[in-house]
């Protein structure tokens, strides 16, 4: 090899001393036997890397790059080296002004952080953790533990789904907030596709769907800045944690006894573990936060995808290549609708007014629910059907065998 790093001399010379031949320092560490000699030739001559004494090539700059640590933050060298290829015209590269930098001068004052304890009812912190080879009904597949934990008790729910799309991450919070019992005013996500759909923290995107589950839910979405997961240790905690436990290794028979299995281990670990906010264990510090959090309402069905529609004159909305009912008295109104599993809900003041089955063949589906009923200050209910609607109706309705043999002479008697 060209090149052999420190360690790896480092690895021969420990080796050497400890009486191991060259040849098998060689074939241990995958190296030529010439290598190996040439390394512990240099080491018993006292040979030094020459490197290490030719000029730093920012010594050109030197001048300029004490203005600079003199007048600006210390620790931002890549702004130094743009400075100095802007303004001095520097070819060299962002390392040899790090290298200079650490010769020339001391290291920038390392920063304190703040510690806080985090009121009650506050903040969770939640996370993915996935689980492959695991073995349920006979058969190993890949598990994911949808992680949630109260930033204050630190009592966590555990929920297992098939995937990490919309709709497991949507289901996954209805559930862990089930297990928790309520609601916090925060919840402090990491930057997944699910949560934030362009950029990253506070400057990033919300997903759509989610920040319209988020504003029925009523919590705010905190995302964490980038390669920050010390923002949100609690829960990363608990999924290491979690990964050290017997239930990943075990054989189940379907995922729900599995869920049973965990939420058990959850309950009897927070009465073993001690809260480190209060002093008592993590289920008697969960049972004083829950009055804190917000009551749990009525949670929506897990969407994937979400879409604001004006309702026309016809009492129709579309959405995925089709028309749904709603009520006539949301006329010219705008309303939200959303694609759940195996349904479409149709919401107005983030209450539910209109709701169907989803990707069917039908490409118009009425609800004649939703055209009756009197009028309002604003609309005027539709006209009502006459005879001939309603015996249509009536008709569509009876099973084959009751139906009139003669269909014709039928409706001609309701027209006479």
């Amino acid at each position: 090899m060209a090149t052999t790093d420190l360690e790896i001399r480092m690895t021969i010379k420990t080796l050497a001393a400890k009486g191991l031949p060259r040849r098998a320092i060689a074939r241990q560490l995958d190296l030529s036997e010439g290598t190996v000699r040439y390394h512990l030739a240099r080491q018993a001559a006292g040979a030094l890397d020459g490197r290490a004494h030719q000029p730093r090539h920012a010594l050109v700059a030197a001048d300029a790059i004490a203005h600079w640590m003199a007048h600006h933050d210390r620790s931002n060298l890549a702004a130094l080296h743009a400075w100095l290829a802007a303004e001095h015209g520097y070819t060299g590269s962002l390392r040899s002004v790090q290298r200079f930098v650490a010769d020339r001068y001391p290291p920038p004052p390392r920063r304190a952080r703040r510690r806080v304890e985090t009121p009650p009812g506050a903040q969770a912190q939640v996370d993915w953790a996935q689980f492959p080879r695991m073995v349920v009904a006979g058969q190993a597949v890949t598990l994911h533990a949808f992680h949630l934990v109260l930033s204050h008790s630190r009592f966590g729910a555990v929920v297992w789904m098939p995937a990490q799309d919309s709709l497991c991450w949507l289901a996954a919070h209805n559930a862990a907030f089930e297990r928790v019992g309520g609601i916090p005013a925060v919840l402090r996500v990491d930057n997944t596709k699910t949560a934030v759909v362009r950029g990253a923290g506070a400057w990033g995107q919300l997903n759509d769907s989610y920040r319209r589950y988020a504003t029925t839910v009523r919590f705010h979405v905190d995302a964490c800045a980038p390669y920050s997961p010390e923002h949100k240790g609690k829960v990363e905690r608990a999924v290491r944690t979690h990964r050290g436990v017997d239930l990943a290794r075990q054989a189940w028979d379907s995922v729900d006894q599995l869920q049973a299995a965990t939420d058990d281990a959850l309950r009897d670990s927070a009465r073993r573990r001690r809260c480190p906010a209060t002093g008592s264990s993590v289920f008697d510090a969960w049972q004083a936060e829950r009055p804190a959090l917000a009551p749990l309402p009525i949670l929506p069905a897990p969407f994937d995808h979400v879409a604001t529609r004006r309702v026309g004159r016809d009492g129709l909305v579309a959405f995925e290549g089709r028309q749904y009912s709603v009520p006539f008295a949301y006329l010219d109104r705008p309303v939200e609708v959303r694609g759940a599993a195996g349904c479409v809900q149709v919401l107005a003041d983030q209450q539910i007014i209109a709701q169907h089955p989803r990707h069917t063949d039908c490409r118009v589906l009425l609800d004649p629910a939703h055209y009756e009923g009197p009028s309002t200050a604003t609309v005027q209910a539709p006209t009502p059907l006459g005879r001939m609607g309603r015996r249509l109706q009536e008709l569509a309705a009876m099973p084959v065998q009751h139906r009139p043999l003669d269909l014709y002479a039928a409706l001609a008697e309701v027209a006479r």
